[in-house]
């Protein structure tokens, strides 16, 4: 069954201390384009993410949020900066001296001054990271191919509708065409008859009139090609892999096919149908662009 390429996913995922939510978002893109946001801290997973998304979704633009909230109190270290605190009492010393300050320097003092004390996080264990977040990431996919999958099915519903209009007027168009030759065969005869003194036409050459007509008006060809390409497109909805690409080559030649038509048959009616018969097509195109 057809995959649109519009699609939300969302995933959670816990671990390390830590929630992870994932993201996703994917619109119509022509190739496959995936891009991920992530913490400073977590770009070391890029790659793993971005290859599950790849392994999944064939086409389109896939944009993925994570998002990190602390699940309990974080397990901070406090780091001292010894040589520089050294270096700050030796400075206080000299200028206490040189100022005549009367007064020793305590150590609330240098909690006043930059750079000494630092909070430091512990290093994380970047596969427990990596294992909840794939969690989420799963999730999130599962949730994405889902919607897609409903998206598809509406499109496909659709274009089968108007694949089945288009069979009813082609059939039209084949009807049609062999009364094209007979209404030109009558109105050359009656002209003829208008225009020759009397009234004596030689049939020979009205048969070859109508012969060269009918040969340069001859439209089986396409009708027959118009039905294939419409049995190929019927074909491609029920597939389950991306056949966006193809659907839309085969819309392109259905309009070829039915350009040739109109320039042949050089009939009022068949013009009319012709025109329907585009408008479907245009509303299929449209569609496919959102077909994976």
């Amino acid at each position: 069954m057809l995959k649109s390429m519009t699609g939300y996913g969302r995933g959670e995922g816990a671990g390390a201390g830590k929630k992870f939510t994932v993201e996703l978002k994917s619109l119509n893109h022509r190739f496959l384009e995936v891009v991920v946001r992530l913490p400073k801290n977590m770009l070391q997973i890029e790659d793993r993410i971005r290859e599950k998304i790849q392994a999944v979704v064939s086409r389109g633009r896939v944009d993925c949020y994570l998002t990190v909230e602390e699940a309990g109190p974080k397990n901070l270290a406090v780091k001292v900066d010894k040589s520089l605190a050294a270096a700050y009492y030796k400075a206080m010393r000299e200028l206490t001296g040189e100022l005549e300050i009367d007064q020793d320097v305590r150590l609330e003092h240098f909690a006043a001054l930059p750079g000494i004390f630092a909070l430091e996080e512990p290093a994380e264990d970047i596969e427990e990271i990596w294992a909840a977040v794939e969690q989420a990431l799963m999730e999130a996919l599962s949730a994405l191919l889902e919607m897609r999958r409903t998206e598809g099915a509406r499109l496909a519903a659709d274009i089968m509708t108007r694949i089945a209009r288009i069979e009813q007027l082609n059939k039209e168009i084949e009807g049609r065409a062999p009364l094209v030759v007979e209404e030109y065969r009558e109105r050359l005869a009656q002209r003829a008859q208008e225009l020759v003194p009397g009234g004596a036409v030689d049939p020979v050459r009205l048969a070859g009139e109508v012969a060269l007509f009918a040969e340069r008006s001859n439209i089986s060809e396409e009708t027959v090609r118009i039905a294939s390409h419409l049995e190929q497109l019927r074909l491609c909805c029920g597939e389950a892999g991306p056949v966006g690409r193809k659907m839309d080559f085969l819309v392109q030649e259905l309009n070829r096919e039915i350009n040739t038509i109109a320039h042949k048959a050089g009939d009022l009616r068949i013009s009319q149908i012709v025109v329907e018969v585009k408008s479907e097509l245009e509303k299929i195109r449209e569609q496919i662009q959102n077909v994976e």
